[in-house]
């Protein structure tokens, strides 16, 4: 039997519980390459599953996942939350994180809802800012009616009317690294990764990126310390020093 059609309402309820929220849907077509869904059918929708702010941290540090001691606990509690939405729903999940080849989700995003691009190679929301993440994608087969998705307003980078890091003044994210990692339109990686080895960086690690941190641009949402201090670890656990 057919899987029923799945409302926005239902989705993010069953997001809800996990501190996840529904970022936004398109309408694939044949040459995106999503994959067809497992009962041979083409999806009809691809809704975009992710995090803002650290509204999931409760629910996934009290999860097995982020005690057990194994590599990537939050790829993993993402995996299983996208899987069993699939599997519910007749459809199929898919991760930034599986690769390579590895789907384009700052494409995929774009065409779910307004982004711009930022000095610090992160995609920018008009509310959130910079404290937003894409957990999952999840492809399914039917689209609820009066669930049509809706295309995002075109993001540019050449309108400062527009465009909320041309029009910030300043750039405080440009003037706050301590070691001027991030110029502008690079990020200088090993920089990034020397400094927080060393007792300097300390600041950085229990608290997060210093950069990040100063984008006046949704500080409302902005990580508990807990939460930036997790992705800081994840970071230099999986960039060793030398």
């Amino acid at each position: 039997m057919p899987a029923p059609p799945v409302s926005r309402s239902q989705l993010q309820d069953a997001l809800s519980g996990h501190g996840l929220h529904l970022r936004g849907g398109w309408r694939p077509e044949s040459g995106d390459g999503i994959p067809t869904l497992p009962d041979g059918q083409n999806a009809a929708v691809v809704w975009m599953v992710g995090a803002v702010g650290s509204a999931l941290w409760p629910a996934f540090s009290a999860s097995p996942f982020y005690a057990d001691g194994l590599p990537h606990p939050l790829d993993r509690w993402s995996r299983a939350i996208g899987q069993a939405l699939a599997q519910r729903w007749g459809g199929l999940a898919l991760f930034p994180f599986d690769g390579p080849p590895y789907h384009p989700f700052q494409q995929w995003a774009s065409r779910a809802e307004t982004l711009h691009s930022s000095p610090l190679m992160l995609r920018i929301h008009p509310d959130y800012g910079l404290w937003h993440a894409y957990r999952f994608a999840l492809a399914l087969p039917t689209l609820a009616l009066g669930d049509q998705p809706e295309p995002p307003s075109a993001p540019t980078t050449t309108s400062t009317d527009l465009d909320l890091c041309l029009r910030c003044e300043g750039q405080p994210c440009l003037q706050a690294c301590p070691v001027q990692a991030y110029t502008g339109t690079s990020f200088q990686v090993d920089a990034c990764s020397t400094h927080l080895h060393r007792v300097g960086g300390q600041a950085c690690m229990q608290s997060g990126c210093l950069a990040r941190r100063a984008c006046p641009q949704g500080q409302a949402y902005a990580y508990t310390p807990e939460h930036a201090a997790f992705h800081m670890q994840a970071f230099v656990g999986a960039r060793p020093l030398g």
